[in-house]
C-alpha cells in the first residue's frame, strides 16, 4: 500500500464506507457527510478533497461530492483490511473485548506493514469476517455483497439474522453483548413501541426473554 498519511487514509476509508453503509456504493460522498464522519470542518474537508483529487485518488466536483478512483479504492480497501484483521487479532489472540478493538485498530491500521498483515492473516487462518461481522477484504481487494437492511426496518413478527454491527458504538456493543446478540444471532421481532421505539426482540432459543432495543441501537445492527 502506498505510504500516504493517516489523514489521507482516513478520508479514503470514509469515502468508501459511507456509501456502502447507505446501501449504494456508487453514490458520491458529500463534503458535509465527510465532515461529520471525520469530525473536521467543511473547509478542511474541501481542502483535503482537492489534495486527494490532485493525487488522482478521488474524482471531486464542487456540489456533486467525491468518489474514489481505482487507486483510491485500492488504498481504502487495504486500510480496511488492516483494520479488520487487527480487530480480529486483538479479539481472538489477545482477548480484547469487542467494544474496545475498534479504537486500537484505528491507530494501528496506519502503521501495519504488509509483511505483518500477512503473518496475522495466516495465524488467524485467513478469516473472512471481523468480530463485528464485517467482511475482511481479500488480499486482492475483493469484497462480498453486503446487506444494507437495518434491524430497525424489520417488521413486527419477522425473524431475521444479525449480519453485522457497527464497530464504532462501544456502548451499543456492550449492551448487545450483555443480551447475547452478535453476528449470526437469529432474532424474532415481537413488538415495536410508538414512533421512536423501542424495538422488542427475542433471541432464537430463548423466546421467553424479550429485550428492548432503542432506535439508536437498532440502527447500528444490519440484518439479513
Amino acid at each position: 500500500m502506498p505510504r500516504h498519511s493517516p489523514a489521507v487514509q482516513d478520508y479514503l476509508k470514509a469515502i468508501y464506507m459511507l456509501p456502502v453503509e447507505a446501501g449504494d456504493d456508487s453514490r458520491p460522498v458529500s463534503t458535509q457527510s465527510l465532515s461529520l464522519r471525520l469530525g473536521v470542518s467543511p473547509a478542511s474537508t474541501t481542502n483535503m478533497l482537492k489534495k486527494l483529487a490532485s493525487l488522482g485518488l478521488v474524482d471531486h466536483a464542487s456540489y456533486h461530492g467525491a468518489v474514489l478512483t481505482e487507486p483510491g479504492r485500492k488504498i481504502a480497501l487495504e486500510v480496511i483490511r488492516h483494520h479488520r484483521l487487527l480487530e480480529t487479532y486483538l479479539a481472538e489472540a489477545l482477548g480484547v473485548p469487542w467494544d474496545e478493538v475498534h479504537a486500537e485498530a484505528e491507530v494501528l491500521e496506519h502503521v501495519l506493514s504488509e509483511e505483518l498483515e500477512d503473518r496475522i492473516a495466516a495465524r488467524l487462518g485467513n478469516p473472512t469476517v471481523d468480530p463485528h461481522g464485517h467482511p475482511i477484504p481479500a488480499k486482492d481487494g475483493s469484497m462480498p455483497p453486503l446487506s444494507a437492511r437495518l434491524l430497525w426496518e424489520a417488521s413486527e413478527g419477522e425473524s431475521v439474522a444479525v449480519d453485522r454491527v457497527s464497530d464504532a458504538q462501544g456502548e451499543a456493543l456492550r449492551y448487545l453483548a450483555r443480551l447475547g446478540i452478535r453476528p449470526g444471532s437469529r432474532l424474532q421481532v415481537v413488538g415495536r413501541g410508538p414512533v421512536g421505539g423501542p424495538l422488542f426482540v427475542s433471541i432464537e432459543g430463548d423466546e421467553e426473554h424479550v429485550n428492548a432495543l432503542s432506535k439508536e441501537i437498532s440502527e447500528v445492527v444490519w440484518v439479513a
